[in-house]
């Protein structure tokens, strides 16, 4: 199966259907973002293996991380993990008979995972745990705690006619801003609704429910069976907005400038993942001459909404 996604041209092999569909759910037909002139060409394997197998009656354990020189692995127990080798543009992932009881992690916990990783490493992109929605080619990054309404306002947005990149997970190039990112989902709580009509909520409680790790189950709407637009490019971020749970005064902007200090606090604190990446110190320079904002809490997501519209 070959998919051009995150910049980049993707090759999976595999020899299970069930890992192929997972993959087409998670990455199929989307638009192509284009970071350079060509697209580099990436391997993933993806491999059940018939020989081993794994006791996983309940949830399987979470992910650990290991390194070595030019490798960096996730291991869920020895039966499953994934292995991504950026100078060979290769990942691997070998999974048990039984982990494919449960798609959702292997899904998202190590098929995106190597996709991800070697999507950024390979191209030596910035990884970035944030949202990002826009129009006319440019973009806003959200960023902000778990909690503070990024799936929300990524929701609002795209009924509003923006376009989203992705709700929570973002890779951008350090020297031009351009933003890319998988938008195949929103992730919503049923206490998000409350605030769309009842057509739009019966829509989305139609859809999948997946359990996060933290217990908390949200809803999987699929955006490309709604009529919302996925950004057909990727975005160049203009502006970095904070998202926070603090609500605006009856006479206060919802959007507070910050200071370069103050918006440097925040990228640290919410990207310490993204701190220790090659391209940090000129990304975040260019961040901090775009600008930063955050953006409080109005009596609507559609209120914040049409802030973010006044950046881009």
């Amino acid at each position: 199966m070959r998919i051009d996604i995150l910049g980049a041209r993707f090759d999976f092999e595999s020899n299970s259907r069930a890992v192929l569909r997972l993959v087409d759910k998670a990455f199929g037909n989307l638009p192509v973002h284009k970071l350079s002139g060509e697209l580099p060409h990436l391997r993933a394997r993806l491999l059940v293996s018939p020989d081993s197998d794994s006791d996983l009656a309940e949830e399987p354990p979470t992910m650990r991380l290991h390194s070595g020189p030019g490798i960096l692995c996730g291991t869920v127990d020895a039966a499953n993990f994934a292995v991504v080798s950026a100078a060979q543009r290769t990942a691997l992932v070998v999974v048990s008979r039984s982990m494919l009881d449960f798609p959702y992690h292997l899904r998202y916990e190590l098929i995106e995972f190597a996709v991800y990783t070697l999507a950024s490493r390979a191209q030596q992109l910035i990884s970035l745990h944030a949202g990002c929605v826009g129009s006319d080619g440019r973009g806003v990054l959200l960023i902000g705690a778990s909690g503070n309404g990024k799936s929300t306002l990524s929701l609002h947005a795209a009924l509003r006619g923006l376009d989203l990149v992705a709700e929570d997970g973002i890779l951008a190039t350090p020297d031009t801003l351009l933003a890319t990112g998988i938008g195949s989902f929103l992730h919503l709580r049923e206490d998000s609704l409350g605030f769309v009509n009842d057509r739009i909520a019966g829509r989305i409680r139609k859809s999948p429910v997946i359990r996060r790790r933290s217990g908390v189950e949200k809803f999987e709407l699929d955006l490309r069976r709604t009529p919302y637009s996925i950004a057909a490019s990727p975005l160049k971020i203009a502006s970095v907005v904070v998202l926070t749970k603090q609500r605006a005064g009856r006479d206060d902007s919802l959007l507070q400038p910050l200071s370069k200090e103050a918006l440097l606090r925040h990228l640290a604190e919410s990207q310490p993942y993204a701190l220790n990446q090659p391209g940090w110190p000129q990304f975040s320079k260019q961040l901090l001459q775009a600008g930063g904002y955050e953006l409080r809490r109005g009596r609507h997501p559609d209120e914040g909404v049409m802030a973010l519209e006044t950046l881009v």
